[in-house]
């Protein structure tokens, strides 16, 4: 019955999309171009499909290159630029690292040994899931890089605990793992690319540098550490289970490891290490992962063999994540997110003497921004503005600016952030578990984190 109602409830959703699109394209408001209505009624649409999986997500996106080249929206190398882009081949390397990982066995073997430290009830181990996820952040630059390491270990760890596929335990670990190494990295400076774009942006546009200490203290307490809190309430709470009583605590594996899953270690060590330091050699995780992806695929070492390639690996996840890439470029190079932010920001009530409004308002229009021109470009929109919003609101250019990461790290969609799209799939587990959270997630950061985090500015003398 339940499962029926999920089913007309994304009907619903889907014929309201398409119908919104339709409106968009016969009556297109008057500041749109039709062009940009017609990329509106589309963006619409595939994310309706995507929201309710009414038809497999690879196929939407199959429908989204089609219907995005034959209206010409977009020029080829836009449409299919998820196909160029470093998420792409991170998650093919993802993918075959994360076969070998299983694989060989070397999964269940480390998921030993972190069982031993999770053993007791559901909220320890969801707690030290997310806490793994954060402290990776600490470590390792890249949240997809921390995806493909975590994922296949997390899947392991459920394993162990005899939570089946499609249960609320695995769910619940595979989200804890997703969840906690993507959205409390946003409060740590080096830890993904949209921090790393809106440090450019600063420093290119107005030579402002922010700290990582100074960013730290000004993001982290709030948004990286009772963002955690939230992020393991909420998963315990929609996702509820119990782990089996008779793998509690257990060693499964025993056996000494085999040839594979040494050399298997030494490359997973390698490649970490070369994550770990990619502000030294500046080398893209892509390329890396790829990198690893090719050496286990290598006949002599055949880690992961010709038939486990052809078999195991989820070649639907690989044209999802570009249609959502190419979406987003489409939305950029049309200018709507561009468009939409400036005037989302022209209709806030700014002014020098409404500091919580102007507070709100900022975060807000960095949050519609991202939805709009996705999380990465909404520095690249907003920034170049922070001055004529220095003027309006009286506060410094450099307070600003870190008001951006107050909306962009509010995630509503997962859309809007590969690296969580990319664990969803990875662990096999259904998409529209990690909407649920997040959109409840975003919900509680509007109304009390951002609140909260407003004192917590005025207390370090910020606003």
């Amino acid at each position: 019955m339940y499962k029926n109602f999920k089913t007309n409830i994304g009907s619903i959703v889907v014929l309201l999309a398409i119908a919104g699109g339709l409106i968009l394209v016969i009556y297109p408001p008057a500041f749109f171009s039709p062009r940009e209505s017609r990329v509106a009624a589309l963006a619409i649409v595939a994310i309706g499909f995507w929201a309710t999986m009414i038809i497999p997500e690879h196929l939407t996106a199959l429908l989204f290159f089609f219907l995005a080249m034959i209206f010409s929206l977009a020029p080829a190398n836009v449409v299919f630029s998820g196909f160029e882009s470093t998420a792409m081949w991170l998650i093919f390397g993802g993918l075959v690292i994360g076969v070998g990982i299983t694989g060989t066995g070397l999964g269940n073997r480390i998921a030993d040994k972190v069982v031993v430290h999770l053993n007791g009830n559901y909220l320890r181990i969801i707690s030290g899931v997310v806490i793994a996820g954060v402290l990776f952040s600490f470590l390792m630059p890249s949240s997809m890089g921390r995806i493909i390491f975590l994922i296949p270990v997390t899947l392991a760890i459920a394993d162990h605990f005899d939570f089946a596929e499609g249960s609320n335990g695995r769910i619940g670990i595979v989200l804890a793992a997703t969840l906690g190494a993507v959205i409390p990295a946003y409060a740590i400076l080096p830890s993904n690319v949209v921090n790393m774009v809106l440090v450019g942006m600063a420093e290119t546009q107005f030579n402002i540098s922010p700290l990582y200490g100074e960013y730290l203290a000004l993001h982290f307490p709030v948004l990286g550490l009772l963002k955690s809190l939230v992020i393991i309430g909420l998963i315990v709470w929609m996702y509820p289970d119990k782990p089996g009583k008779a793998v509690k605590g257990e060693m499964k594996t025993t056996r000494p490891m085999s040839k594979n899953e040494v050399l298997l270690s030494v490359i997973l060590i390698v490649l970490l290490a070369l994550w770990i330091t990619d502000f030294i050699h500046h080398i893209s995780p892509a390329w890396i992962a790829l990198g690893g992806a090719v050496l286990l695929l290598m006949p002599r070492i055949n880690i992961v063999t010709g038939k486990q390639f052809n078999e195991n690996i989820n070649y639907g996840s690989l044209f999802f994540v570009a249609g959502i890439l190419g979406l987003g470029g489409m939305v950029s190079h049309s200018g709507l997110g561009d468009m939409l932010a400036q005037k989302l920001i022209a209709s806030f009530p700014l002014g020098e003497d409404r500091p919580f409004i102007n507070y709100m308002s900022l975060s807000l229009a960095s949050l519609f921004t991202a939805v709009g021109a996705t999380i990465p470009g909404a520095p690249a929109v907003i920034t170049p503005l922070s001055d004529q919003l220095s003027v309006v609101t009286g506060w410094s250019i450099k307070t600003i600016i870190m008001t951006q990461m107050l909306g962009f790290s509010t995630v509503i969609f997962p859309y809007q952030v590969p690296s969580i799209v990319i664990g969803m799939q990875l662990s096999g587990e259904k998409l529209s578990s990690a909407i649920k959270v997040c959109f409840i997630l975003a919900a509680i950061t509007i109304f009390f984190l951002l609140p909260i985090n407003y004192f917590w500015w005025k207390a370090l003398g910020w606003l």
